[in-house]
């Protein structure tokens, strides 16, 4: 491996010339996209398209590599078992260069662009896009910026070693992603527990994630849906750091009190997949550890069905101090791994308090990470920093 990275930075080397041109190049080319979305296949991406186009922007989403949740994404610079092809997009970086004559605009992540699994040329993309007079728009999603030394969450720091022993070895790496594009993008996003790591972020949001509310604000909630089970959902992509063990272990206490509940865990299955258990679930419970939610608990919310998940006394002191945030939001059951048992006793037999979790999710969702929500905020985004929607609304 050593002696493979070796190989390509010396080719990388040679090759900052040309790219160094091309990029100078593509400032003066016709561009098709005011925004390109990727090249980390995020199915928020797939939302964020869509809030940009409701605001004129014609924008295409791009990925290098694909995850199991989906490939709804326009452009495809995806590793197939050819080696031409492995050649083309691993060391002449076409998708790179696709990019740069294609976008006026990128969203990307902190690990960056379409270079980000080069061995050099990584380092110096901000400043290669700045001379293609391309605008950058930097936000987190996780493993791009979670440097652990960094977080007050220590059990969080305790399950990330356990499910993803291998990396330690990215600390340096996550540290100089965050310095390079904090200092360097047009506009930085920060939000969810990712302030912990941040040292800068032009606009908080309480989270950039998006949904598309089309014919789920009819949701009604029936306790319990399926007969007299009552049916707990948990959709762990990573055990530990979910507390999937403490959701497992509070369960099957409650089985043997004798209490009529069953768990359905959901790993590694499409998004499609998901959506469909969220309605057929009682309850959902999302993560215990990391201390604020994510897209599964937007979907269940947005379904209708109540969500457990642990929020953060000092995330939520920051989003409500900074307007963000209203009292008693958001409509979300707050329970950590040694008091998971305990709700879950109280919540069962609570019908009032789950009915109510129901019929405020939609309505949070919309005001918060409805499409037309996000779309507004990156369209501000955008207007500081002199990109305007190529597309004129009717």
């Amino acid at each position: 491996m050593k002696v493979l990275k070796l190989i390509l930075a010396s080719f990388e080397v040679l090759y900052i010339f040309p790219i160094l041109f091309f990029s100078f190049l593509s400032r003066f080319s016709y561009r098709r996209f005011d925004i390109g979305l990727g090249p980390i296949p995020m199915i928020n991406n797939v939302y964020h398209k869509r809030a940009l186009e409701g605001f004129g922007y014609k924008v295409e989403t791009f990925v290098s590599k694909l995850f199991f949740i989906t490939d709804e994404f326009d452009k495809k610079f995806v590793y197939e078992n050819n080696i031409l092809h492995s050649l083309l997009i691993r060391v002449l970086h076409i998708d790179y260069l696709y990019s740069i004559f294609s976008y006026r605009c990128l969203y990307l992540y902190f690990n960056g662009g379409c270079l980000q699994s080069s061995v050099i040329l990584w380092k110096i993309e901000p400043y290669l896009l700045g001379i293609a007079g391309i605008k950058t728009v930097v936000m987190p999603y996780g493993g791009d910026i979670s440097k652990m030394d960094r977080t007050p969450n220590l059990l969080y720091k305790h399950t990330l070693a356990k499910d993803y022993p291998e990396y330690k070895f990215r600390n340096n790496r996550i540290e100089s992603q965050i310095d390079l594009w904090s200092k360097n993008a047009n506009h930085v996003i920060g939000g969810c527990d990712w302030v912990d790591y941040m040292h800068h972020w032009d606009t908080l949001m309480i989270a950039h994630f998006s949904i598309d509310l089309e014919q789920k604000e009819k949701a009604v909630f029936k306790y319990p849906k399926n007969g007299k089970t009552f049916r707990v959902l948990h959709a762990p992509n990573h055990r530990n750091i979910k507390g999937s063990g403490f959701i497992i272990e509070a369960i099957e206490k409650l089985q043997k009190e004798g209490e009529n509940i069953e768990l359905k865990l959901l790993e590694k299955v499409s998004n499609d997949e998901v959506l469909q258990e969220i309605e057929k679930a009682d309850l959902v419970i999302d993560q215990l550890v990391i201390g604020w939610y994510a897209m599964f608990t937007l979907e269940a919310l947005s379904l209708g069905t109540p969500v457990v998940c642990y929020l953060r006394n000092d995330l939520l002191e920051l989003y409500k101090n900074s307007n963000l945030l209203n009292e008693n939001d958001p409509p979300i059951h707050s329970s950590q791994p040694r008091g998971i048992l305990r709700d879950l006793r109280i919540l069962i037999h609570d019908p009032k308090r789950l009915e109510e979790l129901s019929s405020r999710g939609p309505k949070y969702v919309k005001k918060h990470h409805s499409i037309e929500y996000v779309g507004s905020v990156f369209h501000k985004i955008n207007s500081c920093i002199g990109l305007k929607p190529s597309v004129r609304k009717t």
